[in-house]
């Protein structure tokens, strides 16, 4: 099933993902390492990151409903895209909550706002399965006809462009494009 929000040929969503879960993640290593250094320059730079994380994720949430929404409905893609959906939401929550937790002081996070985010990296592990599940397990997102030897997405051909044309193997038999000899 094919993206229905695409930049060059390839889905948005997966693009905008690896921002807000890098920043947010990048966050609490930062907390962990304050911690232990007792440094507040990390937890400063840490406070930036989970402002510019949740815009991220906001965006990146747009762009996945637009997606979840053509998945049909009764299908085990539309649930565990609706549980990958809800738990994203509680994280980008959690991280709103340590955020502003943070506000007042964001040198000396109180206890509360790091545990907020490190609940939320916890949460954000299993919906990014999820989301594994969606694109590798479940097709979400693939183009149809995706093959090993599809033409670039630059190129305007379908994905399953040039299946039916014959290859000549070593021993002279014919083989469709991106199967196995046998």
């Amino acid at each position: 099933m094919e993206s229905k929000v695409k930049f060059a040929g390839h889905p948005v969503h997966p693009m905008l993902i690896v921002f807000p879960l890098g920043l947010l993640a990048t966050a609490v290593i930062f907390d962990i390492i304050y911690l232990v250094s007792d440094n507040s320059q990390w937890t400063v730079v840490a406070y930036y990151m989970i402002g510019a994380g949740i815009i991220g994720g906001l965006a990146a949430a747009v762009f996945g409903w637009l997606d979840w929404i053509a998945i049909p409905a009764g299908t085990r893609a539309r649930r565990i895209g609706l549980w990958h959906g809800i738990g994203n939401v509680v994280v980008v929550g959690l991280f709103i909550l340590s955020w502003i937790l943070r506000r007042e002081n964001p040198a000396v996070p109180p206890t509360g706002a790091i545990v907020a985010g490190l609940t939320g990296v916890v949460i954000a592990l299993a919906t990014a399965w999820l989301g594994g599940e969606l694109v590798d397990r479940l097709g979400v997102g693939v183009d149809d006809g995706a093959h090993l030897d599809s033409p670039s997405s630059l190129s305007e051909l379908p994905a399953g462009a040039g299946l039916g044309a014959p290859r000549t193997a070593g021993s002279g038999s014919t083989e469709r494009r991106g199967s196995t000899p046998a």
